[in-house]
This record gives C-alpha cells, structure tokens and sequence, in this order.
C-alpha cells in the first residue's frame, strides 16, 4: 500500500486576480506554498496542476452554464458573475481549469494506487458553485466534479464528500442532493452565507447538516464529527472519501466567527483517515476551499497536510 502524500499546485494558482480588498486574494495561494515548502514537507510528491478538458466540468454543471460562463470571458477588466464577489478576469479561465484538473488528476492517482492520499493547493475555491450557479468566489465546483469522475472513470459505487468549511457547500449539496450514491457531510457555521445547511436538509437520506453556532470551537467540532459526521461515513462505507478543506472556521479568519485552531483541523484530518483506512483503504482527497487569515491558514494548511503525510 502507497504510503506518500501528493501535491498538487500550479503557479498559475497565483494569478487569478480579485478586486482590490478582496478576501480571495493571490496571496492566498503563495501562503499555502510557503507553508508546504518547509522542511517537514519534502516527503510531498509534488505534481503540477493540468488544465482540464472542459467536458470534465459537465459532469455536475449543464451545458448551458459552462457555455454561458465561457463565453463570459473577459478579454480585459472584470466580469462579475453574482453581483460583486464571483468574477472573472482574463486569467481567470485557465486558473479555474487547473482547479479542476487538478482534483481529477488528484482523484486518479489516489485510485490508481500511485499515492495513498492527496492535497490539491487550488483557488478559487469551489463548493459554492451548483448546478447552473457560480457563486461565493466559485465557478466550478471542484470537489463535485472530482467525486463523478470517480464513478464515471473509475467505476465507483459510493464516494464520500466531507466539508469543514465555516460556510455551507451549498452548491455541492445542491448537486447530490437526489444522489444516494454521493454522501454529503458538513460541519458550518449558522446563521452564515449562504443560508444553507440546516439539519433538516437530508436529500435522499445522504446529506448530514452539522450546524455549528457563531463562537463554537474545537469541542462542538469534535461533538459534530463524533455525533453525526463519522457515523454517517461508517454507515455509508465509502469508496473514497473527499474532503472540502475549508480553513475559515479558524479562530483568526475575518469572515467567520468560529474559534477552530490548527490543532482542531489536524484532528478532524485524522479521524478521516481513520475513516478512509477502515472503508476504502486510505483513500483519501482534499480539496482547498476557503481561509482567508493567511497566518491562520498557513498553520493550518500545515496541520492538515502534516497528518496526511503520517498515512
């Protein structure tokens, strides 16, 4: 059984460009990379991210929206896709590609045995776009996208996608939301955009809302996972599990209130492994989603990939 971690990134993660006080911000991404470029890191298979076929996004998004939002390209400036937050410039196109590219190459070498786990560096983040929606600074819904090609190239049966974002990956949701062969799990903050995610939200009986209130930390995370998050997993028995690596529940972040330290993500990271290890043979991918201290999400970016390097 592999043991090693992957990484993917791609300089071009950098440049994607926001409007100026943005909290999605470039400087997101060469935090991330300083954090990984540590001694302790050297063990990270490091792999560059490739540009997607667009088909690929058709997996979770229609036709219509992937057109529409290609041909929304801007050649120059900015074109705001919902009303301020989600934009695009001329870089943007490639940049959201690589995004995808990146959790489906993630996706196939963790299946294909090459890797026993990995983290893909990306941005914009991704789990609040849906079906025909880009919104929340998200286009494509990485994660989303990643868990179908699972089933669809690899043959799958059931993937589980867990997200401890301090926002509701509503767009996920909305994507499996009538999909018993696609487990949705999240633990959030409520009330927070975007208003998703409250625990009677179940689907078809494969969503499990864990709503968290402004000023919890680490023990209602714990409490979250061992009540409701874990036994949905055990119960599901997933052939992969997904991780929406959202860092902005971190005590730090200005855009939520919850009091996450990097010590509560390192933990959270191991009773997925725990999980993948008991169900599907460690296989596990994580996914960046948001963190926007870069200090909060440097130290925790370094928790989270340091425990998928323990295996």
């Amino acid at each position: 059984m592999p043991t090693n971690t992957l990484l993917l990134h791609h300089p071009a993660f950098a440049n994607h460009q926001t409007s100026e006080g943005h909290p999605e911000r470039p400087d997101r991404y060469r935090a991330v990379m300083a954090a990984l470029g540590q001694p302790q890191f050297d063990e990270l298979v490091r792999d560059e991210a490739e540009v997607a076929d667009l088909d690929t996004t058709r997996y979770v998004h229609t036709n219509r929206y992937v057109d529409e939002l290609e041909a929304a390209r801007p050649s120059e400036g900015y074109v705001y896709l919902d009303g301020g937050d989600t934009m695009m410039e001329p870089s943007t196109w490639e940049v959201v590609l690589r995004g995808v590219g990146a959790t489906v190459q993630a996706v196939g070498k963790v299946l294909d045995g090459e890797v026993q786990n990995a983290f893909v560096a990306c941005r914009p983040p991704g789990h609040h776009a849906g079906i025909e929606q880009a919104m929340g600074f998200c286009l494509f819904n990485n994660i989303s996208i990643g868990a179908r090609y699972a089933q669809e190239k690899h043959g799958l049966g059931r993937v589980a996608i867990v997200d401890f974002d301090v926002h509701h990956g509503n767009g996920t949701q909305e994507i499996f939301y009538s999909d018993a062969s696609v487990l949705y799990a999240s633990t959030h903050q409520m009330p927070l955009f975007p208003g998703t995610g409250a625990e009677s939200e179940t689907g078809v009986g494969n969503i499990f809302n864990a709503r968290l209130a402004p000023g919890d930390g680490g023990a209602k995370l714990r409490k979250a996972f061992a009540n409701k998050i874990l036994p949905a997993l055990n119960t599901f028995a997933p052939e992969l599990i997904i991780v929406s690596a959202g860092f902005d529940a971190h005590e730090r972040d200005p855009l939520g209130s919850l009091r996450m330290t990097a010590d509560d993500f390192a933990w959270a990271t191991r009773q997925l492994m725990k999980s993948a290890e008991m169900h599907c043979q460690g296989r596990l991918v994580s996914v960046l989603e948001g963190g926007y201290d870069l200090q909060g999400l440097a130290d925790s970016v370094t928790a989270h990939v340091g425990e998928l390097l323990k295996g």
